[in-house]
Parts: C-alpha cells; sequence; structure tokens
C-alpha cells in the first residue's frame, strides 16, 4: 500500500514539474520575443513597442521598423525553430536514434542546390520579373525535390541505415554541383551566396510569415494529433502494427512531415545547424519523458527558446555586425551531441 502510494506521489510531482517547465518555456518564448523587438542596432522602450504594436497603421521610423523589421523577423524565429526541433524529433524517432537531425536526409543540401542556381548563374537575371521570392521558391523546390525522392525510396526500402546513406549521398551530390556553380561564379555573387549558406532569419517579408504560419502550423497540429501512434512506432514497428498503425503510411508521413518542416524553414532562412539535432533531447532531458504526447510541444517551445535566443546573440553580440545564426546554434548543438556520442559510447 505504502509503495503505491509512493508512486502516486511521485507521478504528481513529475507531472507538476513538467507543467512548471511548460510555463517557464512559454513565459522564455514571449520575454524573448519582447527583448527582440527592443533591442537591436536602436533600442527602443518596451511602452513604446507597445503603442506601436497596438497602432500597426501609424507612420514613422519606429513603426517601420517594428512592423516591418523586427515583428516579421521575431516571429520567423519562433517558427523557425519550433518547426526545426519538431522535425528533428520526428527522425529521431522514425531512425531510433537521438544523433539524427532534419538535414541528414539531404533537404538542405537540395535547398542549397536551387539556391545556388539562382543566386550564381544568370538564371536568376533572367527569372527576376517572375517574382521577388525567387530565391525562396528555389530553395522550397530544391528541398522538396530531394524529399520527394527520398520518400519514393522510403517506400521501396525497410531499413533505416540504407535510407540513411541514401540521404547522404544525396547531400554529397547536390554539394558537389554547389561546389562547381560556385568556382564558376562571380566574386560579387559568391558573396550573397554565403551569406545565404550560413542562415539568417532576417529579411522576412509577411507573405513568408503568412506561409510558415499557414503550412508550418498545419504540418505541427498534425503532428501534435499523431502522437500516440508516434508513442507505437517508437516502441518498433511490430508492436505499432499490433496496435492497429498502418505502418508503411506512418512511416512516408513521418518523413514527408520532417522533410517539410525542415525544407520549408531552410528555403526561406537559409540552413541553420543544430536545432534539430540538439532541440528534442534537450526536451527529453527538461522533461524526464519519451512520452511524444509531452515532447512534441515541449520541443516546440524549447526550439522557439534556443533560437530566439541565438538570434538575438548573432544580432548583439558583435553589433552592428551581424554573425550568421548558425555558428551560433553550433556553440549550443555541438556540446549536445558531444555528449550523446560520449553517452552512447560509454553504453557499448
Amino acid at each position: 500500500m505504502e509503495a503505491v502510494l509512493n508512486a502516486k506521489l511521485f507521478t504528481r510531482r513529475l507531472t507538476s514539474r513538467r507543467i512548471l517547465v511548460f510555463y517557464l518555456l512559454f513565459a522564455l518564448t514571449l520575454t524573448l520575443m519582447v527583448i527582440n523587438l527592443c533591442v537591436g542596432s536602436i533600442s527602443f522602450p518596451l511602452q513604446q513597442i507597445f503603442e506601436t504594436l497596438l497602432n500597426p497603421s501609424g507612420s514613422g521610423d519606429l513603426n517601420f521598423i517594428v512592423w516591418k523589421i523586427r515583428l516579421p523577423r521575431t516571429l520567423a524565429t519562433v517558427m523557425g525553430g519550433a518547426f526545426l526541433a519538431v522535425s528533428g524529433l520526428l527522425l529521431q524517432v522514425y531512425f531510433r536514434n537521438p544523433i539524427v537531425g532534419p538535414f541528414i536526409l539531404g533537404i538542405s543540401s537540395g535547398a542549397t542546390l536551387l539556391v545556388s542556381l539562382v543566386m550564381l548563374t544568370s538564371l536568376g537575371l533572367r527569372l527576376t520579373y517572375v517574382t521577388p521570392f525567387l530565391t525562396t521558391i528555389a530553395g522550397c523546390l530544391g528541398a522538396y525535390g530531394v524529399m520527394i525522392l527520398v520518400v519514393a525510396i522510403a517506400a521501396k526500402v525497410r531499413q533505416g541505415a540504407t535510407l540513411l546513406i541514401v540521404g547522404l549521398m544525396m547531400g554529397y551530390l547536390c554539394g558537389a554541383v554547389t561546389s562547381i556553380l560556385t568556382a564558376l561564379a562571380e566574386k560579387e555573387k559568391i558573396k550573397g551566396f554565403v551569406l545565404w549558406g550560413m542562415g539568417s532569419f532576417s529579411g522576412f517579408k509577411w507573405v513568408e510569415i503568412g506561409i510558415l504560419a499557414v503550412l508550418g502550423g498545419g504540418l505541427v497540429m498534425a503532428i501534435f494529433l499523431l502522437t500516440k501512434p508516434l508513442n507505437a512506432f517508437l516502441l518498433g514497428e511490430e508492436y505499432a502494427a499490433s496496435m492497429g498503425v498502418n505502418i508503411r503510411r506512418f512511416r512516408l508521413f513521418i518523413l514527408i512531415a520532417a522533410s517539410a518542416l525542415a525544407g520549408l524553414v531552410t528555403s526561406m532562412a537559409g540552413p541553420v545547424a543544430f536545432i534539430g539535432l540538439a532541440v528534442p533531447h534537450m526536451a527529453r532531458l527538461s522533461f524526464g519523458t519519451s512520452d511524444n504526447r509531452i515532447l512534441a510541444p515541449g520541443a516546440c517551445l524549447l526550439g522557439a527558446v534556443v533560437t530566439s535566443l541565438c538570434d538575438l546573440i548573432a544580432r548583439m553580440w558583435l553589433n552592428p555586425v551581424e554573425l550568421p545564426i548558425s555558428a551560433i546554434t553550433a556553440f549550443f548543438g555541438a556540446p549536445v551531441v558531444i555528449g550523446l556520442l560520449i553517452k552512447k559510447g560509454a553504453r557499448m
């Protein structure tokens, strides 16, 4: 009887801790959003920021800076971090490996290849009259092109290791073509392409924010509704099948959702390293569980917090010079991955 009471007390304390972590992450997300709106090359008082947010149709420099520059960037950072974290979580469930990220399947390399075609060749000059979002469209086409190939192969291959190798090979092939284009390009074009390749959430437009919110938000909501099958899948395909999960369709859904989220963010912000790789593991440590019903929303919030913090550091560390966000996320993510490798090696 005492053991049962102690178990109930432990469960209650664990639940309270997880609720507290959720509240803390939510508060941190809002706090970082406000800080990102207030500070920059020109900083503004909090009261002025709130007054500007309540008056979107106003005029003046402050209104332009908040509504055209900082608010779109802040929202893009929050959503981008959340989507990359969920993408990484899905792939870690799929491969049952904590050291797997959303770009392991060549998604980033596919986006980079198509963007290099636009930015490093005369193709971009010929198509500029079509749309002002040419780079974003090229990144989407490249990312989703690789995704379609990977999903087509996944429909015929069951082994996760084989799929990982295919993704790596796709990444190498895309990287080889990109390197050739870079070697043949003019110096002025190379600089812009290199800056894009380092990743940045600057320059987001409201149209892109809308696309992120609708497409990415819809995918994340679908993933939240399927966390129970994800838990079953994590315990093995045979167990998931016994619970009524259509294994083939569910495997394809995981790959498509993870690749689509990563490709969407990469096409607009460039490659952002380590968020999808490290944040899911940080969420497991923070919540003390492998239950995807908790980890999926938890990874969303933690991804938003980490990415917002990294973006703030990238903007302010050497202000007015802005650092590439991937350089900052590497300082957060690399130690986590190294720790995972050491921990995994110690168990073997």
